[in-house]
């Protein structure tokens, strides 16, 4: 925990926005270092984007299957050697055939990348692969069993990528807990390899990772939106994940969870935690974007209506998708909920690389004190950004044998601080991805004014995080009688439980490029929530209920990927707040 000293400076940073270019003092240190290296590379090109012309080429020409990527990632997580990885990609078409083949027997080494492409090749199903390990094979926290599987959900095209891992052997009569891990934009669940071995060690836990709805090896159906109004259009475009995930917890018969979500995984979390009350034990948000308001993104025009970007058609949010647990209809793909009342240089952020957008911005509008909106991005790229037909993947897409090249401009300021076979490792597992077809990624735009400030900001809402009215059983009978269609809207059913709180904690890396002034303010909405509703409780048997709050933790020498720059330190707070799940906190 920062000092209060600390603790003061963080919270009078001021608000700057994600896509602002580095600080006069930054930029002058990156000016030194860029005329450094053009000297010793022989160009400003060649600095930008590190990977030869030749090897760029090769990658593309070559270009790596997704689940190799990932099985190649995976294989850096402790004491397994031979990660499981199924072998079908969301996008492909699932075959009825059971596969015989997965990733765990073959192409080990990153070398024998042609050989795993092969076994690939034979592999047409989604059926889950799976490794035990154990202290037969150098597991200390063994037996622990690993899966991965292709979870399908209802609807055409729909599907979830998932990595889970659970110590066997565990006590059978204690109570079991699950923590879910969601990555941020345009990433994938394998980008919490050096997570999943630390955060697996407590008996009676299980983890899983799963990746978004149109991101990583999940399903690419086209981004489509239609509803008009702005309001709808935001609320749509959360559902768009938050039901996927509501669906699959159904399906895995989990009652509830510890969530934790990373940047744009973090800002779905809160929708997943507003629109389905009563599933969370607890909520980490790890650098999640979308908390601060900013005058200029609250008030900026809204993408059309339609399918966003060069998508084929595919699955339509408004296929009259239902969303049904044990208790009956709970959602649907259209359902809108009611709304709810630096200390260096941080690499992290794709979007970042050559922004020359302005600072600031601030409080709402009604503020007199509150900085004056900031100025506004570029016309062509505000044209692009509302356009929605063009992301910062489908410039990798469209640049063909430039694509490799163009991601190392990323990928080699971002794992810079790591091991070389890991930084290459997640080199190739982001270009993989990046180049899949798009999809989830359209949905930036109606989430994020350009200038990545949220159009709706969590701090207008993250205080109803769990207080909100549970369904129960008199909703799911009154729901079964009248139809068993998806119209039933989640508004419509009868509620007879509150929430009573859930625990939140907000975690930053002490030179994140997110506003950690943001989660301090939304911190102290969250206590001043549990104040009152302490002072309102009319028994000390409902006080004892009552388990809301925020706090806000800094992570050492880390930037935005907290979970990977400062992974020691992020892992030994999860574990700590998993350990405070298990006693009612």
């Amino acid at each position: 925990m920062p000092s209060a000293e600390e603790e003061a400076q963080f919270r009078a940073r001021p608000q700057h926005s994600p896509l602002a270019s580095q600080r006069a003092r930054e930029q002058r240190e990156q000016e030194a270092n860029r005329e450094r290296e053009q000297r010793q590379a022989g160009g400003r090109f060649a600095n930008l984007f590190p990977l030869g012309y030749k090897d760029g080429f090769s990658q593309w020409w070559t270009s790596l299957k997704p689940a190799v990527a990932e099985h190649t990632v995976l294989s850096f997580v402790p004491h397994l050697q031979k990660p499981p990885t199924h072998a079908v990609t969301g996008s492909a078409p699932a075959s009825c055939k059971t596969s015989k083949t997965n990733l765990t027997a073959q192409g080990q080494d990153a070398a024998d990348a042609d050989a795993t492409a092969e076994a690939l090749e034979a592999a047409a199903s989604p059926s889950p692969s799976q490794t035990t390990t154990d202290a037969l094979s150098g597991d200390p926290y063994g037996p622990r069993r690993w899966n991965s599987t292709l979870v399908p959900l209802s609807g055409k095209n729909r599907s979830l990528n998932e990595f889970s891992v659970e110590r066997l052997a565990d006590d059978a009569a204690a109570p079991k807990h699950t923590l879910v891990l969601l990555h941020g934009y345009g990433a994938g669940l394998a980008f919490f390899y050096r997570n999943f071995e630390a955060l697996s060690r407590l008996p009676n836990w299980k983890l899983y990772a799963l990746d978004l709805p149109g991101m990583g090896r999940s399903s690419r159906p086209p981004f489509r939106i239609a509803a008009r109004e702005r309001d709808a259009k935001i609320d749509e475009t959360e559902s768009w994940f938050v039901d996927a995930l509501e669906e699959w917890r159904v399906q895995r018969g989990i009652d509830k969870f510890v969530l934790c979500g990373h940047s744009l995984g973090g800002y779905l979390s809160v929708a997943y935690a507003l629109k389905y009350p009563g599933r969370l034990e607890k909520l980490v948000l790890a650098s999640p974007v979308g908390i601060p308001e900013d005058p200029y993104a609250v008030r900026e025009e809204m993408p059309e209506s339609g399918e966003s970007g060069m998508a084929e058609n595919g699955f339509d949010h408004d296929d009259g998708l239902t969303v049904t647990d044990e208790r009956g209809a709970v959602g649907s793909g259209t359902a809108t909920p009611p709304r709810a009342g630096r200390a260096g240089a941080d690499n992290n952020n794709f979007l970042n690389a050559r922004s020359k957008a302005g600072g600031g911005g601030g409080g709402g509008d009604d503020d007199p004190n509150a900085p004056a909106p900031r100025k506004p991005l570029p016309k062509w790229l505000t044209y692009l950004w509302e356009a929605n037909f063009v992301s910062p993947f489908s410039l990798v897409r469209w640049s063909g044998p430039l694509g490799p090249r163009l991601v190392s401009g990323w990928t080699t300021r971002r794992f810079a601080h790591l091991p070389p076979a890991e930084a290459q490792a997640l080199h190739d597992y982001s270009y993989a991805l990046f180049r899949q077809r798009g999809s989830g990624e359209y949905a930036l735009p109606y989430i994020l004014a350009p200038g990545a400030f949220a159009r709706n900001p969590l701090i207008r809402r993250i205080d109803a995080v769990g207080r909100g009215y549970i369904d129960g059983p008199a909703a799911a009978s009154a729901s079964a009688s009248a139809s068993a269609s998806a119209s039933a809207s989640a508004g419509s059913l009868q509620r007879f439980e509150r929430e009573t709180g859930v625990p939140v904690v907000l975690m930053y890396g002490d030179h994140d490029w997110m506003d950690v002034a943001g989660g301090y303010a939304a911190a102290d909405l969250l206590n001043e929530r549990r104040r009152r509703a302490l002072e309102e409780a009319r028994s000390d048997e409902e006080r004892g209920r009552e388990r809301g709050g925020g706090k806000v933790v800094i992570i050492r020498e880390a930037g935005h990927h907290v979970y990977l720059d400062g992974a020691d330190q992020f892992n030994e707070v999860m574990l700590e707040e998993m350990r405070e799940t298990e006693k009612g906190r």
